[in-house]
């Protein structure tokens, strides 16, 4: 084995190396030896056929050696067949692969790497037609192997291919070129420059076979993807605001009715330098703004609906009062903890008296907040302030308002009495010393002879009080 393999390297290296060199597109036909090529033609093929490098190297060394003899005469002969077939060329390069994969040495695989990719460009230099498939499938052997690689070489070879191919090129470099590319930008080996212009005409072949291509479009746009992915990590660096647009304005045109997608393309565009005084920026966030405005509408009424008391702090802030009030009580209805029922009614005591002036309504109220939270001091203080801002209506002179004056401040003494929190019993005191100064005279009640008796203030009040004075 290890004998026919050295034969066979060292024929093939001399039999390609002349052939490349000179007529590497002689046919077979009208040769005086037509008879010997054709025949070893078919005897090889009869091996070759439908096999890839990896089933040739699998063959028994009989028959390896019988389809590589008679291939290696073929070529000789005529590189290019019968001058409208390929398989000079394409079994030859699946042959040297096979000869990589049954045990040939690193300084033999680096010859049969060179011969392979010199075959390719031969190929498509004899067969222009197949050009665009020749230089694709160089650059890809050229991936695929140790001395290229994830190297700047190899990314040249794409460059070649992409230039001689065009949009002849098969959809299979797409992925493996993106691959690189990003390998080769992350590494710092190349530009982000020329990284976006290999891409750009990269996918500029894919958009045309995508728009043209009736038999493979669908995996030229299944690969353009799938180089998309591969440059993931670098297309923010890589790529300006133009791209973006061409990438996301479809997406944007498609999608008006999802914010996060309005959001996503219009933050994408902005972070890639795109200018917000552009028209179609202004539309994009233009669109985001009402489409965002319209859902948090939405849910700002359903979030309203399921929480009536929010919705009663809002609609006092709006000055629509009783619909607050409404609001509170449903929010009552809704409720099961007892202490939230009071501060409801408490607000609802408040509105009542500070802003619609229905002060029996709002006594009522504050008493019935007092009682869902014991030992709650500010109710008593509301309706002290209710009964301290009737005085004046209820007392028909300076005695009868300070009695009335005497019920507030008995309400402040009780919420100072009952309340530990030192912010109401401050209140309380507050106000206590407030309306003192209004307390009845010490000589009107002596002439009334109501000095310490127990009167009624009458009016709306009607609460009872003893009387207390101050002095003239």
């Amino acid at each position: 084995m290890e004998v026919l393999r050295k034969l066979l390297l060292g024929s093939t290296l001399l039999m390609i190396g002349v052939s490349t060199a000179s007529a590497q597109c002689e046919s077979w036909v009208g040769k005086p030896d037509q008879a010997q090529i054709t025949e070893a033609h078919v005897l090889y093929r009869g091996l070759a056929k439908g096999k890839d490098a990896a089933k040739i190297a699998a063959l028994d060394e009989t028959n390896f050696g019988i389809l590589y003899e008679n291939w290696k005469k073929a070529f000789a002969g005529a590189p290019a067949a019968d001058g409208k077939r390929t398989y000079h060329y394409s079994d030859g390069i699946e042959i040297l692969k096979a000869l990589k994969q049954r045990g040939a040495s690193e300084a033999e695989i680096a010859e049969y790497d060179e011969r392979i990719l010199g075959m390719w460009t031969n190929l498509a230099g004899c067969f222009p037609a197949r050009k665009g498939i020749a230089y694709g499938r160089k650059a890809l052997d050229m991936f695929s192997m140790n001395a290229y690689g994830y190297r700047t070489t190899t990314l040249e070879g794409f460059k070649e291919a992409i230039e001689m191919g065009g949009n002849d090129l098969e959809y299979i470099f797409l992925e493996p070129l993106g691959q690189l590319v990003n390998y080769l930008f992350q590494n710092d080996k190349i530009s982000a420059d020329d990284a976006r212009e290999v891409v750009l005409k990269a996918f500029d072949i894919a958009d045309y076979n995508i728009e043209n291509n009736k038999s493979y479009g669908q995996y030229y746009q299944s690969s353009k993807s799938r180089m998309e992915s591969a440059l993931k990590e670098s297309e923010d660096q890589i790529f300006d605001c133009d791209y973006f647009k061409e990438q996301l304005l479809p997406v944007y045109e498609e999608n008006k009715d999802s914010l996060d997608i309005l959001k996503y393309v219009y933050l994408k565009l902005v972070g890639q330098g795109c200018d917000t005084t552009d028209a179609q920026m202004i539309e994009i966030r233009s669109t985001y703004e009402a489409k965002a405005a319209e859902i948090n509408a939405v849910l700002q009424a359903e979030f309203l609906e399921n929480n009536p008391a929010v919705a009663a702090n809002k609609l006092y802030r709006d000055e629509k009062f009783e619909e607050a009030i409404a609001k509170f009580r449903e929010a009552i209805e809704q409720e099961e903890d007892d202490e939230k029922k009071g501060e409801y009614l408490f607000s609802i005591a408040s509105i009542q008296f500070r802003k619609l002036n229905l002060l029996g309504p709002a006594r009522a109220s504050a008493r019935e907040a007092a009682k869902m939270k014991p030992n709650w001091g500010r109710p008593y203080l509301l309706i002290g302030d209710m009964y301290a801002g009737s005085a004046k209506r209820c007392g028909k002179d300076a005695f009868e308002q300070g009695v009335v004056v005497l019920a507030a401040i008995d309400k402040y003494a009780y919420a100072r009495s009952i309340d530990e929190d030192l912010e109401v019993k401050k209140e309380a005191v507050r106000k206590i010393a407030i309306y003192n100064g209004s307390i009845p005279l010490q000589g009107d009640a002596f002439l009334r002879q109501k000095v310490d008796a127990t009167v009624n203030t009458g009016c709306w009040i009607g609460e009872s009080v003893k009387v207390r004075t101050r002095k003239d």
